[in-house]
């Protein structure tokens, strides 16, 4: 095979039109072989090879150009250099390792004892042993990462720089392919809806499309059938500006979960930060998947819809000590992982999957920002969530918002000006770091879900907290010059009850993941309004549904960036089980219905969630860009943009907002001088609302304040029933009757403010 020297960046697979050049960092290594794996077996079923030795390195990067060789190639390398596991250094040519940068990946790993370089029974290189081979990632708040293999036993002493598992890993293994960078684009342009505008949808590729009655079978479940018309017409009525898919990185598909018929579902187990998850394409694994993720993108933006990432840089698919040798394991596996100081055979995990990439290392943050920028530019999509963000910012040991992450991100041209989601916790010391991200950064507010959570099934002394919640939580991002739409707002998500189940169960219900349920949140701040899951009860299912649209209303009136986990609008259930990341089948995919639609219970809340974020679009006052000011930043004598009362009509005082009772207020937000601009530089004036919040479990009679916030209210949303409210008119000082566990929103009649 006629070989050229060829580049050494960009890194990976490139194909320029007339051949691939390839390019693989390692620093350890000291031969590299590119493997060229053809379709044709040998007699024991393996497929065939061809080895091409690496005979250029430049600056600790192995190249070579091979003329003619073209997309649809199947390759993987082997690296050659020293295995010392006490030192860290764990080559094993005999492993077949995918190309950290492969744009597509072909094929999935088996579990096969190949995989590994130690034989199962053994305590590999004299290391304890702890948890099992391929555990898989269930990548929550609190991961819980059941073994899957029983714990190794010591077996006679073998030479420590020699791995005990020579066997060939070909076969079992994932496979790199060379792909067509080429794409017709056409007139695609990013949607570019800024933060305050945005509504969120977080949604799984398989869970959204398997169960549509108008996706064909032959799409369901893939990027095609996300872009298929029947369900962008689902995204573009409900009226959400993003979805924020979960991860489509190439994941690994744990064997020992595969082995007690699951799976896993989530997919925060990433083995290629540049390839499109190979199990979600409808047309084929060979370089296919990048064209199709590409046309999904198109068909969304043509809908005005942005795509969002759920990204998982802070830890592989290969586990701990303990785990295969896929990839970044055998290329340079101490300049990838943060190894425990003193004792480099083992991990140093924060993240609860058995390793944590490596954040000060230059070839580490190299990876992380040539991925981000290949999805903004190749792939097109307009942002990303960071999984388990608190450990990008570990540069060293503590979380570090000064970290060379941050610094690389705020500096790059490209990375810098789309859309930058934290999920802003890990399992380190010092990890919950809710409102500890730099200005760049938005976050998932966690303590927006826990409080809004809390307020509604009745818990005492919440109301403080829940108004900075309801009002873009001030508390924790202003001090950092950030605005409201550093805090996206959400009451359910992946992780945890669906919506429906938040109202319908008190304890998890997890058995079908076959953990005995230990696995997944046991404080999850949910309330079954009064029977443990299904039931036939007229009032608790009409409580539930009230409840329902208490979330939804509350959600959608917040300041700062909504996010609505998928399903929540037609009523998803996972029938009580929280953790669902193992579940690829009925009981996480979306439920569309019969033939005949949705029942008409749930197509009330669909409808009601259409109209919340229809009222939450069309008034700037519910997205502001900037914080509240209230009576305190308000001249003397003039109405100030938000205030508060009780059910009285009175404003509330230092007494009012600490009795611990209290589970009442109402809100009035005022829209006669936003302090912004259209696009045009033209002043919003908006109309004004008042909010009424109940939740006690009692009726409450509540009198509206004086004429100075307005002579007269019409009535805008009531959750206590599904449909839209009869109209109705209220004068200043009437009285209005809140049913328990209710909320209503009121409009003012008349944009000019009258005297008292």
């Amino acid at each position: 095979m006629q070989t050229w020297p060829g580049r050494p960046y960009p890194l990976g697979a490139t194909f320029d039109g007339t051949g691939t050049n390839f390019a693989l960092f390692s620093e350890v290594a000291e031969r590299v072989e590119l493997c060229l794996i053809g379709d044709e077996t040998d007699a024991e079923g393996r497929p065939l090879e061809t080895r091409v030795v690496l005979e250029d390195v430049d600056a600790h990067v192995w190249h070579v150009y091979l003329p003619g060789l073209g997309p649809g190639t199947r390759y993987g390398y082997r690296v050659h250099g020293p295995y010392d596991p006490a030192s860290g250094l764990r080559c094993n040519p005999s492993k077949l390792l995918v190309d950290p940068y492969a744009k597509a990946i072909d094929g999935q790993v088996d579990g096969d004892e190949s995989l590994f370089s130690y034989r199962f029974g053994e305590v590999p290189d004299g290391a304890a042993a702890s948890g099992g081979p391929l555990s898989p990632d269930a990548a929550t708040d609190e991961p819980d990462e059941p073994d899957t293999a029983a714990p190794p036993t010591p077996s006679a002493a073998s030479d420590p720089a020699v791995p005990t598992n020579t066997e060939d890993s070909l076969g079992h293994t994932m496979l790199s392919v060379v792909v067509n960078p080429f794409f017709d684009w056409g007139h695609d342009r990013p949607p570019q809806h800024d933060y305050h505008d945005s509504v969120i949808y977080e949604a799984h590729v398989r869970g959204m499309t398997m169960r549509h009655p108008d996706v064909p079978d032959e799409l369901r479940g893939t990027y095609a059938g996300m872009a298929h018309p029947a369900v962008i017409e689902h995204l573009t009525a409900l009226g959400v500006t993003a979805v924020e898919l979960m991860p489509v990185h190439q994941f690994v598909n744990d064997p020992g979960l595969v082995a007690k018929g699951l799976s896993n579902y989530w997919g925060y187990n990433t083995i290629g930060f540049f390839a499109p998850h190979n199990g979600y394409t409808a047309y084929g694994t060979r370089g296919q998947q990048v064209m199709e993720f590409k046309a999904m993108v198109k068909a969304l933006h043509e809908a005005d819809i942005e795509v969002i990432l759920d990204v998982v840089y802070n830890h592989t698919a290969e586990g701990n000590h303990l785990g295969p040798t896929l990839s970044f394991r055998g290329i340079d596996n101490a300049a990838y992982y943060r190894l425990v100081d003193g004792d480099e055979a083992h991990y140093f995990d924060t993240t609860g999957t058995g390793n944590s990439l490596l954040m000060r290392s230059p070839h580490v943050l190299q990876l992380i920002m040539d991925s981000l920028r290949y999805w903004v530019t190749e792939m097109h999509v307009d942002g990303f969530r960071f999984d388990l963000a608190a450990t990008l910012a570990r540069q060293f040991h503590e979380v570090d918002r000064l970290s060379a992450f941050f610094d690389i991100v705020q500096q790059d041209p490209v990375v810098s000006q789309v859309k930058l989601i934290a999920e802003p916790w890990d399992l380190g010391d010092g990890g919950y770091q809710v409102g500890g991200f730099p200005p760049l950064w938005t976050e998932w507010n966690g303590r927006y879900r826990d409080t809004v959570r809390d307020f509604w099934r009745g818990e005492p002394a919440m109301l403080p907290e829940f108004a900075s919640r309801l009002t873009g939580s001030s508390d924790l991002y202003e001090h950092t010059g950030r605005k409201p739409i550093a805090s996206i707002n959400f009451v359910t998500a992946h992780d945890g009850f669906t919506l429906t189940d938040l109202v319908s169960y008190d304890e998890k219900h997890n058995e079908a993941n076959g953990e005995g349920g230990a696995d997944g949140e046991n404080h999850n701040r949910s309330w079954n309004c009064g029977v443990e899951g299904p039931t036939d009860d007229p009032e608790v299912r009409a409580l539930r549904a009230r409840q329902r649209r208490n979330f939804l209303a509350t959600l959608l009136l917040s300041q700062g960036v909504p996010m609505l986990s998928h399903g929540d609008e037609i009523g998803r259930t996972q029938h009580g089980n929280n953790n669902g990341y193992c579940q690829d089948n009925e009981i996480t995919w979306m439920d569309w219905g019969g033939p005949d639609g949705l029942d008409d219970e749930r197509g009330d809340l669909l409808a009601f969630a259409r109209r919340m974020v229809g009222i939450r679009r069309a008034h700037p006052l519910l997205h502001r860009r900037r914080f509240f000011q209230g009576p305190a930043g308000t001249p003397d004598g003039e109405i100030p943009d938000i205030d508060w009362f009780d059910i009285s009509g009175s404003r509330m005082d230092t007494t009012d907002w600490n009795q611990g009772y209290a589970r009442s207020v109402m809100v009035f937000l005022g829209g006669d001088d936003l302090p912004e601009r259209d696009r045009r530089g033209e002043p919003i004036v908006d109309d004004s609302f008042l909010l009424l919040l109940n939740a006690s479990d009692s009726p409450l009679d509540f009198t509206l304040p004086d004429a100075a916030y307005g002579a007269s209210w019409r009535t805008l949303v009531r959750t206590e029933s599904p449909g839209e409210p009869e109209p109705s008119v209220h004068a200043a000082r009437d009285r209005i009757t809140v049913a328990s566990f209710a909320t209503v929103l009121l409009v003012r009649e008349a944009r000019e403010v009258h005297a008292a």
